[in-house]
């Protein structure tokens, strides 16, 4: 199991209020012990000129999650996982509805994570997949206030 206890699906999508997460409508939907999945419309905000899902939504879709799921592997309190690199490879063009991502641990360390996110559409074919490699760091002491 990679994850440090059950995940609460609403605190996680509260959190994302007010965020880039939140504006392009991804919202957490299901984890298991070391997956978490997410959807994201795609409608406006998320469409490139040409009417396809803009690869770059796709991006935020794959950080957001694998981001998310590392975090969900550490106290909090001390310890956060920042994207350190992503790659993606887009595979299929997504005109309409909803996509849905799905983050998996291929590697959880003490300084190092690494997730596997897959982008499917509709139908359950892969749009794209990532990999985003996570550094984990302390976490900084409050602006003012020495460490």
């Amino acid at each position: 199991m990679a994850f440090r206890g059950p995940v609460d699906l609403e605190e996680l999508n509260r959190l994302s209020r007010g965020t880039l997460i939140e504006h392009l409508g991804i919202v957490f939907t299901a984890a298991g012990d070391d997956w978490l999945q997410a959807t994201m419309p795609v409608e406006g905000f998320t469409r490139q000129p040409y009417g396809l899902l803009h690869g770059g939504a796709s991006v935020v879709l794959a950080e957001t999650l694998g981001s998310s799921a590392g975090n969900l592997c550490l106290d909090t309190t001390r310890q956060q996982a920042v994207g350190l690199e992503i790659n993606a490879n887009h595979l299929r063009a997504v005109r309409e509805g909803v996509v849905t991502g799905t983050a998996r641990a291929v590697h959880v360390g003490r300084s190092t994570q690494v997730w596997d996110i897959r982008i499917e559409d509709a139908r359950g074919r892969a749009s794209c997949v990532s990999r985003l490699t996570l550094a984990v760091v302390p976490v900084a002491p409050p602006e003012g206030r020495a460490g």
